[in-house]
């Protein structure tokens, strides 16, 4: 058979449009706690909130779904930030000693779904300042600046400095005022000289202005001293000589008294009197949790209330022998007392309560609370001071987050059972539980479907999470812990704590009350779920976990106490000479357990031996589960509780004491498998070997150049990989699909199974009702047939390279609908008529088979062409832009290097590439899950997703505006076109001075291949999302690990081995 090879065409124009259509890639928003705060502010005329954080983004939280997002040019960590009230600006000082003016600035128009939006606005920096040195005097660290406070006016900032200097800058320009700078030689002369003797005031801790008479200052030095300044006649009207180390100042609202915080744990009330301008002794001094020794308390608030004592609130003071490990903060009035015990460090906290000048008290409503790994709100209105649910900022690594799934389109009956069952988990909400920072307006019109996020985590929960929009909302959470009994198991010790006279005698003080839901321990880390599958079409949920256990759950609207039936699965079929030295399994609870309304297991599957399950698949229509070891695969049948079938896939090279004879048949095929390549290779290199000059050597190079150009593009050698891998047996991917296996006339159930040595298992299954095929035309009652599996094919692929995902596409190549999706007309039902093919990708190409012969049909080397390796494969539905019925199913690949590609099926052309994540992001490249609509999410730091979309048509971007007490300048740009957004962890490259309440980037050009040829247009949108869940595997760790000398040899080798087949063996 002739091979004919044709000169690449030109690309079409008509193709390029269409695909500007249908591709663009943005990254939208973040999603979760942002990564290491710094630094909080609020801003209570506009109720505003801003998060500094240690990587120098800025993030400003309205209501849900109002977002701005701004980074720095530095990666400089964020020490303070402040608003500048209802103008739309504030402030933030760096690490680096930088002031920098942001501000609210009006974006250009926006038409989203049709609909044109006007006041969209982002944020912009526009200023920087530095405090200049004083050469010859002091040294760099004098100026280092230590606090800033924006008076009243909104015209002047207080800067104080570690030299003890507070310098006065004037805004919105940001110039320094000479003539107003206040040295701490001003101050030392007119001190007392038992109190000078000879010491520093040291840095300026703290500034205040006097809450009635503007232009008053309240100056805190380090060593004590606090110092009344007035600004207009620059002198000091009083001193207040405190002798202890000073961490905070406060005024009580009257302004006639303020509030000290030390280094000892105390705290001082000082009168502001006038008539005397030294004043010695506080009015009063407390030591809350003394008299031993207590830490310090770094800040506090006092609060006036129209019922009478204030409400006092402070972080730290604890007791340093008994409680210094703790992370603390107070609230205090009269007789009620409660210390709020975080499990992460406080970095800052505000109250929401009344400004109003007008007003004689504050009365606090919420305390708003910034810790390292979550943001905790307290309602402060309600008595007992609970705690108020966030409806953004959750902390998605409440416990670290193992794996996600990611469920389009949820049908409305379980959104709100699901809705239902989060709402009996909160219990009673509190009186006045809103939230109070609920600044600006969302612009984003609702969404049209409800999308779920699911995260598995290492404590044994599912956290079920409201995608649907900018804000990442906690909707369900579902333990898995109480099907097993645990090392910290609760309902193992029947004595409740609050019932012991005891422990209420220790626990008594301080008064501890736990608050928040970080809690980075797991009771048991075997309980870590690692897959997790979703039918929304039949409430089914199939989980798996570390220690090879796979559960079945099954929603219910009531509580309900049963117990769990238990099948133990052998994987490895009693094979001998095997001994699992891993971890043990987890017992399962044998006793009926309390389950809560929401999901409840229904089956327990338990592999053996207990290894971590790597691949799951569900198929609620036939009631069938598949589960994948690093053994072997099983099937599972929860409808009837029987094992179906167990399959190992352990190589035979892992067990060659045992298998005897067998090795010397396999060195022997390999032996001869490598004579053949030898003898090609010769042949191939002989031609070339009198050529030895180096002008011909050049000219030969050339000429080939040149052929290649004509004929095929450049590829690299990829050597087969070897099959002693001791990782060869893990499985990779599974599936199910109603398809021809056996012949071209019967089509019926089928399972596929891809290994990490590239073994790909079909089984033909015996469902009773389902399909065409024997189990059919046997007859008998669907209750007295049992499902079977028989092998159907087995296929070898070549260079032995991991399958990463196979699916099986209908007669006019669409992917094969979702189970219930045909039988209930949510879907166009698949093509029967003509013949299937099946989509295997491997970690090194993409290739369509037909079936049932599984001849190969179309392939595309992705590691030969682009030197890089496939890591996340979906099939998505694109739908066109400027066509509303119009849309193409495309592949979907992310390789190692973190670059999506996008490629026909099933053709497999290619259609763009974009860069999507660093490739030194080893954990957000596993971690990547796709949705069916052209969207996706990583992980960008333990607490954060990055949400990105492939698709031009389908974004979730924040668009929102806010109404200020100026005018909205137009950004600096002239055109519409917007700048792409910080992103707050480094996956992009630093843009100075940019950023973007909706945070998109502007749509990247297409990276269009070589190769641009029309492709078939599907015009359904059902669509298959492969292997979404992920982990960091070995072969991750590798490719990070690869040489440059490695990378240039790959260049380096440009031929192909061609004539290579797919060993097939059809049983």
């Amino acid at each position: 058979m002739m091979k004919f090879r044709f000169r690449r065409q030109g690309t079409d124009p008509q193709r390029e449009k269409i695909k500007q259509e249908l591709f663009a890639f943005n990254k939208t928003v973040e999603h979760g706690f942002p990564h290491q705060p710094s630094a909080l502010a609020f801003d209570p005329k506009l109720e505003l909130m801003a998060i500094g954080t240690k990587s120098g983004a800025i993030k400003v939280y309205g209501c849900p779904g109002v977002e701005f997002t701004g980074l720095h040019a530095d990666t400089t960590a964020v020490t303070q930030i402040h608003f500048l009230p209802g103008q739309g600006r504030l402030l933030s000082l760096l690490d680096d000693n930088t002031i920098h003016l942001w501000e609210l600035v009006a974006g250009a128009p926006r038409e989203v779904g049709g609909v044109k939006r006007e006041g969209v606005v982002c944020l912009e920096e526009v200023d920087c300042y530095s405090l200049p040195g004083r050469p010859g005097i002091e040294s760099c660290s004098a100026t280092r600046v230590t606090v800033l406070l924006l008076m009243r006016s909104s015209e002047l900032l207080c800067v104080g400095t570690e030299g003890g200097a507070v310098y006065f800058l004037e805004l919105p320009r940001l110039s320094l005022k000479e003539n107003q700078t206040l040295l701490q030689d001003q101050i030392t002369q007119s001190l007392p000289d038992d109190y000078r003797c000879g010491k520093s005031l040291g840095p300026v801790e703290s500034l205040q202005e006097h809450p009635q008479h503007a232009g008053k200052l309240l100056i805190g030095y380090s060593r004590g001293l606090v110092v009344l300044w007035e600004s207009t006649t620059r002198h000091a009207e009083q001193l207040f000589l405190g002798k202890q180390q000073l961490e905070s100042l406060v005024w009580e609202r009257s302004g006639n008294l303020f509030v000290s915080s030390h280094n000892d744990g105390g705290y001082s009330v000082w009168a502001v009197a006038s008539g005397n301008n030294v004043i010695h002794q506080p009015v009063s001094s407390s030591i809350p949790y003394g008299p031993f020794p207590c830490k310090a308390i770094n800040k506090i608030l006092w609060r006036t209330t129209q019922a009478g004592s204030p409400v006092v609130l402070y972080s730290g003071g604890m007791p340093r022998a008994s409680y210094g490990d703790r992370h603390c903060l107070t609230i205090q009035q009269d007789k009620e007392h409660v210390t709020l015990d975080f499990t992460s460090r406080v970095i800052d906290f505000f109250t929401v309560h009344c400004v109003d000048q007008d007003k004689e008290f504050d009365e606090p409503s919420a305390l708003v609370v910034l810790l390292e790994e979550e943001l905790v709100a307290m309602d402060l209105r309600t008595p007992g001071w609970p705690s108020l649910p966030t409806p953004y900022l959750a902390p998605l690594h409440s416990s670290a987050i193992t794996c996600s799934f990611h469920v389009s389109s949820v049908p409305p009956k379980l959104w709100e059972r699901l809705a239902s069952a989060g709402r009996a988990q909160q219990g009673r909400q509190p009186a006045h539980g809103s939230w109070p920072i609920c600044g600006g307006k969302n612009l984003a019109p609702p969404p049209k479907n409800q999308e779920l996020l699911l995260t598995g985590h290492e404590d044994g929960t599912v956290r079920f999470w409201d995608a649907s929009g900018v804000a990442l909302t906690p909707l369900y959470k579902l333990s898995t812990a109480n099907v097993f009994h645990t090392d910290c198991d609760p309902s193992d010790d029947p004595q409740d704590p609050s019932d012991d006279p005891d422990m209420q005698q220790e626990e008594e003080w301080p008064p501890f009350r736990k608050v928040g839901c970080f809690d980075p321990y797991s009771d048991d880390p075997r309980l870590g779920i690692q897959k997790i599958s979703l039918c929304k079409y039949s409430n089914k949920l199939v989980v798996a976990g570390t220690a090879g256990q796979v559960i079945v759950l099954g929603l219910s609207d009531e509580r309900s106490a049963h117990p769990v039936d238990v099948s133990v699965v052998d994987l490895l079929q009693d094979r001998e000479g095997f001994t699992w030295k891993g971890h043990d399994r987890l017992e399962p609870r044998l006793k009926p357990a309390s389950f809560p309304p929401g999901f409840q297991p229904l089956a327990l599957v338990q592999c053996v031996p207990p290894a971590s399950v790597t691949a799951v698949a569900l198929h609620a229509e036939w009631n069938l589960i598949s589960f994948g070891t690093s053994h072997g695969f099983g099937l599972f049948d929860y409808h009837r509780r029987n094992a179906v079938l167990a399959r190992c896939t352990l190589h035979p090279n892992d067990s060659l004491a045992m298998e005897g004879p067998l090795s010397r048949v396999k060195s022997l095929k390999k032996s001869l498998r490598q004579s053949f390549r030898r003898i090609r290779k010769s042949r191939v290199s002989g031609k070339k070997r009198p050529v030895t000059t180096p002008t011909s050597k050049v000219q030969e190079a050339n000429a080939a150049l040149a052929e290649q150009e004509d004929m095929a593009p450049i590829q690299r050698r990829i050597e087969p990989r070897s099959a002693d891998d001791s990782l060869s047996g893990v499985v990779r991917c599974l599936c199910f699909a109603d398809t021809f296996l056996r012949d071209g006339t019967h089509h019926g159930a089928t399972l596929w199974a891809g290994t990490n040595s590239g073994s790909v298992y079909a089984y033909a299954l015996e469902v009773p009702g389902v399909g065409s095929g024997r189990a059919c035309e046997r007859g008998g009652g669907e209750g007295s047939v049992c499902v079977e599996a028989v092998l159907g094919k087995e296929i070898q692929l070549m260079h032995r390279a991991p399958v990463v995902s196979i699916c099986v596409l209908d007669g006019r190549g669409k992917p094969l609908p979702d189970p219930y999706e045909a039988s209930q007309d949510l879907a166009i039902a698949p093509d029967m008529t003509n013949a299937h093919s099946v989509l295997i990708a491997s970690e090194e190409q993409l290739k369509v088979f037909s079936l049932p012969k599984v001849s190969a049909k179309t392939k595309f080397k992705l590691t030969a062409h682009e030197g890089c390796r496939v890591r996340r494969v979906a099939l998505v539905a694109f739908g066109s832009a400027a066509q509303e019925d119009y849309c193409e199913h495309t592949l979907v690949c992310l390789t190692n290097l973190g670059d999506m590609h996008l490629f026909s099926i099933p053709g497999l052309r290619p259609q763009v590439r974009y860069d999507c994540i660093r490739k030194e992001d080893i954990s957000g490249i596993a971690s990547c899950v796709f949705t069916r609509n052209g969207q996706g999410f990583y992980l960008i730091s333990p607490s954060e997703y990055e949400r990105f979309s492939l698709s031009a048509k389908t974004l979730t971007e924040p668009l929102c505006s806010v109404k200020l007490d100026r005018l909205l300048e137009p950004t600096a740009a002239s055109d519409s076109t917007t700048p792409p957004p910080p992103q707050a962890n480094g996956t992009h490259k630093n843009q100075m001075g940019q950023a973007e309440g909706r945070t998109e980037e502007s749509p990247c050009g297409l990276s269009s291949p070589i190769l641009d040829t029309p492709l078939d247009s599907p015009l359904s949108c059902a669509d298959l999302t492969l292997d979404s869940t992920g982990e960091i595997t070995v072969e991750d760790v590798r490719d990070f690990l690869t040489t440059v000398d490695e990378a240039e040899n790959n260049l380096k080798n440009i031929k192909e081995e061609e004539g290579r087949s797919t060993g097939i063996l059809i049983n």
